[in-house]
């Protein structure tokens, strides 16, 4: 199974690529706004369990895929990371974008379709499965054994950190955009600095020589 250096590991990598306000936060702070802040976590709460049928889908492919092939495994490991570095530039590059994105309005939404719109876009988004196939095998120990139960523990990290971190941030919606509003530098500062912060994580990672 996952040995606990490894899952510290991955929660402060997930820890960092979730926390950083990017879209994701911005569309429950939005939500929460327009809707309450009731409907902004039953977006969240869908959202996480959408995620989580990803990451059984990856658990599936990857892990048979991982256990038969080494040199399969290793090249994930280092699509991994290497994807960790793209999105970290990609959030950095994108930064400007975040101020405007966060006054941008949101129609309102009853309690149920909230969550199952929050449920299709984490089960359905194309970006969030790339995500997890790239980076979930990073952190996964080849030689010992039940690759594809150690993603599903991985996975259930995951969706578990940006459970807390997205229903904190939908809580707290009003005094994060009334404190962003009042600058919107404060944002793209953030948001800067979130993305150097994944780069280094990502660069981390590739550096790492892991090779089990």
């Amino acid at each position: 199974m996952v040995s606990a250096d490894r899952l510290l590991a991955f929660g402060v990598t997930a820890f960092v690529v979730i926390v950083i306000p990017g879209p994701s936060v911005l569309f429950v702070v939005g939500r929460a706004l327009a809707s309450g802040r009731r409907v902004a976590v039953l977006t969240v709460v869908g959202n996480a369990l959408g995620e989580y049928v990803q990451v059984i889908a990856v658990a599936v492919g990857v892990g048979a895929l991982a256990e038969q092939s080494v040199a399969a495994f290793t090249a994930l490991k280092l699509a991994g990371g290497a994807y960790l570095v793209y999105l970290g530039v990609k959030t950095f590059r994108e930064r400007k974008s975040l101020a405007a994105a966060i006054r941008a309005p949101v129609a309102d939404r009853s309690d149920r379709r909230s969550f199952f719109e929050g449920f299709t876009v984490g089960a359905t988004n194309p970006k969030t499965v790339v995500f997890l196939a790239a980076i979930l095998p990073q952190f996964v120990s080849r030689a010992g054994g039940h690759v594809a139960a150690q993603i599903l523990l991985l996975g259930l990290v995951f969706a578990a950190i940006a459970l807390v971190s997205d229903t904190i941030w939908a809580l707290a919606a009003g005094g994060f955009r009334t404190w962003f509003g009042r600058s919107p530098r404060r944002l793209e500062l953030i948001g800067g600095a979130g993305g150097l912060a994944i780069v280094g994580v990502g660069a981390g990672l590739l550096l790492s020589g892991r090779k089990n």
